[in-house]
């Protein structure tokens, strides 16, 4: 009957009672009733107003309603109300009264008062109960105070009350997220000495908790404990452990247990797709991942947002743009609203492909709409225009932002700023500073950087320390980059020292340089000859855990090449090829020109041989190169070996080797060398009319 006349009916049903059912006016089990079932339907101001009548013809309700409205209003201060109403009218109140109170004071987020409330009922008729305790408990556990959680468990014991599994599998939670998975775990060995058996959700906790940590062996221990055991790991522990493998980066593990799932009989859930797709994105794999995509339509999950955004930036980072642009249009199709993280993926994709023109039909068709203010997009397209150096579509995009009243972000300006700056334009970008206080913003440590390094590369120290001290005095925090520019600009102006004391400042405020800071400073000692210096800093580089570049020992072999023992280079080389450290051609190159200066032309065939055997790939420029040093040397002979050497590694020599070593062999007067070279020369048509004349 409620049910059908609804909230709001209970003046009505009152009257009805009052003067259409005579003999009954009067009854409290119908009045008492009536309240009850308005409380269990939640038409809570209907029970109180039921409550309010029986008040007036002197009837008690029973503590099963009281009960039942105390529950309903736990989140409301009217629950303290119906509580002084049950003192008042002498009801006898039962076990559960004192835990709906607590539970709603916990529930209110006011613990301490559930606390005094369960200190002062504790000694009274009904004393504490394990559900009081188990609120108070969780209460606790979810401010992350799980130690003053273990002392309301002891308290329980203390009490001669015996812990249940939701007892144990609160604490068991509580301490998880604290961290301290031993003491879960002994917690958990307490239950069973107790009587008490771990059940699914005890072992869902712990698998979450060691998921937590990253501890994915802890978590595996706890799924092969549940299977001993007879119990049947659910959905949501398959989904923890699938979470935690693709956390760790190991996507095998996670497919085996998606593969697991399936043989089983489960469905796996949105989530559990999710975390894998977005797994196999992160690692390349994303022919994987769409087949995952059509896996879950099989099975009547429908993709998300989340689903779709995941896939089409895992296209986007592929570059395989037109894939995206499909997938983006079935997403649409199926009436998903696309985020700025669908659309902004695409965009960037068609911008890092360099197709601007196409980036911007894209973008324009996405903000032709005036309800679309995505800020994002904005910056995206105009980030895309300044590193391609069109500055000014650039600011034309700026100024649209204003006609549309969409407010620039911090991000916007540092673009326009680093455009400026590409171009020369120092004192525009710096203006930029002025317009960003007007939007109410403030400049980043990336917008001093960009000027700072502007400035640096113009020479102007000064202005680049006028920043450095504005950001110090704004609180804008340097970053490592922001010290690297400035040691930049120390070393230019061969203020080594001062770098280096610049470099220890940084260290001690927690700053770690990169490969780049000491990199800058390596190179400024290796050309101020001070190769032991440079040494010293590579060494600190190690101690401090940070590998060195192939750009490094570039760095340390020209220094010892031009400033020191060629020897020296060649032991670095040796020694560096002995521990398998990866580097690149211009080591090589770099050491193969040395030696052709020195005139050790045995040991530049040596590192040449080398070098190709490493595989890089070799082009007639380096011949060239080698060729000419020796020509310039006058080492005639060692040339025209390697002339011969590069004709064998099937390298047919240019018109200009070919006339570098015909003057060389006249110069020397080898005339038959020279003949021969012209009838070579002659028949590969590289002889014409100029080269005769000459």
């Amino acid at each position: 009957m409620l049910q059908k006349e609804g909230s709001g009916s209970a003046p009505f049903l009152c009257e009805v009672l009052l003067n259409g059912f005579r003999g009954w006016e009067t009854n409290r089990e119908v009045w008492d009733m009536l309240a009850f079932v308005y409380s269990r339907s939640e038409m809570v101001h209907d029970a109180l107003f039921v409550l309010v009548k029986m008040k007036d013809l002197d009837l008690r309700a029973s503590v099963q309603t009281y009960n039942s409205l105390l529950y309903n209003l736990r989140h409301t201060d009217i629950m303290w109300d119906v509580y002084h109403d049950i003192k008042v009218s002498e009801t006898p109140m039962n076990v559960y009264t004192n835990s709906i109170l607590i539970d709603g004071l916990c529930q209110q987020s006011r613990l301490q008062d559930a606390v005094l409330f369960f200190q002062e009922t504790a000694g009274k008729k009904f004393g504490p109960s394990v559900v009081s305790l188990n609120t108070i408990m969780s209460g606790y556990c979810k401010l992350g105070f799980a130690e003053a959680a273990k002392a309301f468990f002891g308290m329980m014991i203390k009490y001669g009350l015996h812990p249940d599994a939701y007892s144990y599998n609160i604490l068991i939670h509580g301490l998880c997220v604290a961290g301290s998975m031993e003491e879960a775990l002994e917690f958990t060995n307490d239950m069973e000495r107790h009587g008490v058996e771990p059940d699914t959700i005890t072992y869902r906790i712990l698998a979450k908790g060691f998921h937590l940590l990253a501890r994915i062996s802890g978590a595996w221990k706890v799924l092969q404990k549940m299977l001993i055991k007879g119990l049947n790991p659910d959905l949501v522990t398959y989904t923890v452990l699938i979470c935690g493998h693709c956390q760790i980066g190991n996507i095998e593990e996670g497919l085996k247990l998606r593969e697991e799932l399936l043989s089983q009989g489960f469905q796996l859930n949105a989530i559990s797709y999710s975390v894998l797709l977005s797994s196999l994105c992160k690692c390349g794999r994303v022919e994987e991942a769409l087949r995952l995509l059509y896996e879950m339509g099989a099975t009547g999950l429908k993709p998300d947002l989340v689903t779709y955004s995941i896939l089409i930036h895992g296209l986007c980072k592929q570059e395989k743009i037109q894939n995206a642009i499909q997938l983006y249009n079935k997403m649409c199709s199926e009436r998903i609203t696309p985020n700025s993280f669908a659309q902004g993926a695409i965009l960037r994709g068609l911008c890092k492909k360099e197709m601007i023109s196409e980036a911007r039909l894209y973008f324009d068709s996405l903000t032709k709409s005036d309800l679309t203010r995505d800020i994002i997009l904005y910056n995206i397209m105009i980030d895309a225009y300044v590193k391609s150096g069109t500055i000014g579509e650039a600011v034309q995009l700026y100024k649209q932002l204003a006609e549309k009243r969409i407010s620039p972000s911090i991000i916007t300006f540092n673009s326009l700023i680093y455009g400026f700056c590409k171009k020369g334009k120092v004192n525009e970008a710096r203006n930029f500073l002025d317009t960003i206080r007007l939007h109410g913003l403030e400049p980043s440590a990336v917008t001093y950087t960009t000027l700072m390094n502007a400035y640096c590369e113009e020479g102007n120290m000064h202005s680049l320390f006028e920043l450095l001290r504005e950001m110090e005095a704004k609180t804008i925090g340097p970053t490592h980059v922001t010290y690297t520019v400035v040691i930049k600009g120390l070393c230019r102006q061969w203020k080594l020292q001062e770098a280096i004391q610049l470099l220890e400042d940084m260290l001690a405020k927690g700053l770690t340089p990169d490969e780049i800071t000491y990199n800058t400073i390596i190179q400024s000692f290796c050309k101020c000859k001070d190769i032991r210096k440079a040494f010293q800093l590579l060494n600190e580089m190690l101690l401090h855990n940070l590998e060195p570049t192939p750009v490094t020992y570039n760095i340390l072999i020209n220094g010892l090449c031009v400033y020191s023992e060629l020897k020296d280079a060649d032991s670095l080389l040796f020694s560096l090829q002995e521990r398998n450290i990866n580097l690149t051609k211009v080591a090589y190159t770099t050491i193969i020109k040395a030696h052709c200066v020195k005139g050790d032309v045995d040991s530049a065939v040596i590192f040449f041989r080398q070098m190709v055997e490493k595989g890089f790939e070799i082009s007639i420029r380096d011949y060239s190169a080698v060729i000419n040093r020796l020509c310039k040397r006058c080492l005639i002979t060692e040339a025209k070996y390697f002339l011969c050497m590069m004709m064998s590694d099937g390298f047919p020599p240019d018109q200009e080797i070919c006339e570098v070593m015909l003057n060389a062999f006249h110069q020397v007067g080898d005339i038959n060398s020279f003949h021969e070279l012209v009838a070579k020369m002659i028949k590969s048509g590289l002889f014409d009319d100029k080269l005769m004349r000459k």
